[in-house]
């Protein structure tokens, strides 16, 4: 109490304080926290110090590098190339120059055949995609029909007919590849049901096959070629895995014939990388002569594609009389040129009249070949 009332006005007497248990316990783990950090700074550095790894942990990803040229990378990606492995039935001829006395190519078959035929193609997921043979041999070399050539014809002047659409209807295709004769090209749309069968009876039979292919014409999709047509302004990827599915629809043919595609072939740009793969896999491409804008010949030259141009439709009406009338405009087209292409499309009309107008032919003047006769002769045009 004395203490109290002599201390100074003002001021209180501190207290006398103790050690509370409570700090220590914060101070101790606190010491450990900074301890363990410290072990774990000083694990870090020795692992730097001793382990050899120049990326310091850093992610790697690792890259083929390849050395060789891709000519077009687009279809190298898209493009599948596995062994082949169907099976064969019978050899096709290789294209040949013969004389007045040309054989029929009466062993023919859509279907390849031997260790050199089967080197024609590459199988992928959706069949067999055509291809130049490791030995250089061209699917549009190995399965031409043998034809005389123009040197050789002593004046005759050369005609060949397409009939387009084949292989839609069966029994019309059936009557057409045994009522027609050998030199008559058949072209086969390509969404038959029963394609190879077909191709091999009509190559079997002495005929020349074409596959036809859909391209986008200008009044799209009022008028649509059918399902995988090729379309303008699209990714050239989805163009060409389009085209892959098409050329897979069946084998042995010489080349593809545009159907429809006044827009396609008018665009250079969309339109150049399926020739493109036609020059590389060894194919002919025949123009239907439908579009005056089409840069299908400027695109072979560059390809190297075998090229022929159709002079005329003949049945675009469709009775006896008026394809009878386009048959005798197509000889004196080929009266001026010497030579001449007509297209008609699988109507029975139309393979009737085409078989007797064939039997009736002057052969002393006109002859009948194969599109393959006149493609070279075609192209210069």
């Amino acid at each position: 109490m004395t203490d109290e009332l002599s201390a100074p006005l003002g001021r209180k007497r501190r207290k006398k304080q103790g050690t509370h248990p409570g700090r220590w316990s914060a101070i101790a783990w606190g010491r450990i926290c900074a301890a363990i950090v410290m072990l774990a700074g000083l694990g870090i550095g020795a692992w730097i110090v001793l382990v050899d790894d120049p990326m310091g942990g850093r992610p790697v990803a690792e890259a083929p590098v390849s050395l060789e040229p891709e000519p077009n990378p687009v279809a190298q990606e898209v493009a599948s190339s596995p062994e082949p492995v169907r099976p064969a039935t019978a050899d096709g001829p290789s294209i040949i120059t013969l004389g007045e006395d040309a054989p029929l190519a009466e062993d023919t078959a859509a279907t390849p055949a031997g260790d050199a035929d089967q080197d024609l193609f590459e199988m992928t997921d959706d069949g067999p995609l055509p291809r130049v043979s490791s030995s250089g041999l061209k699917p549009y070399e190995a399965y031409a029909r043998p034809s005389i050539s123009p040197q050789a014809a002593g004046g005759r002047k050369l005609i060949a007919v397409v009939v387009s659409g084949l292989g839609l209807s069966e029994p019309t295709t059936r009557e057409a590849i045994s009522a027609l004769p050998g030199t008559v090209t058949l072209a086969f749309a390509p969404y038959g049901s029963n394609l190879d069968t077909l191709a091999d009876m009509a190559r079997a039979d002495g005929h020349e096959i074409m596959l036809e292919v859909p391209l986008e014409p200008f009044d799209y999709p009022q008028n649509d070629p059918g399902p995988h047509t090729l379309l303008v302004e699209q990714p050239t990827r989805d163009n060409l895995e389009k085209f892959y599915w098409l050329l897979t629809r069946m084998t042995g043919y010489t080349g593809v014939l545009n159907h429809m595609g006044a827009r396609f072939t008018a665009s250079a740009v969309d339109f150049s990388p399926m020739m493109e793969e036609l020059g590389l896999r060894g194919l002919a491409y025949l123009d239907d002569g439908s579009s005056n804008r089409s840069v299908a010949p400027q695109l072979a030259r560059q390809n190297a594609v075998p090229y022929a141009r159709v002079d005329s439709f003949l049945d675009t009406n469709p009775s006896q009389t008026s394809i009878l009338a386009a048959l005798d405009a197509l000889k004196a087209t080929a009266d001026q040129r010497g030579n001449a292409i007509g297209i008609l499309s699988a109507l029975p009309v139309s393979i009737r009249t085409l078989t007797e107008w064939a039997d009736a032919l002057d052969e002393d003047q006109y002859l009948l070949v194969p599109v393959s006769a006149l493609s070279s002769v075609e192209a210069a045009r």
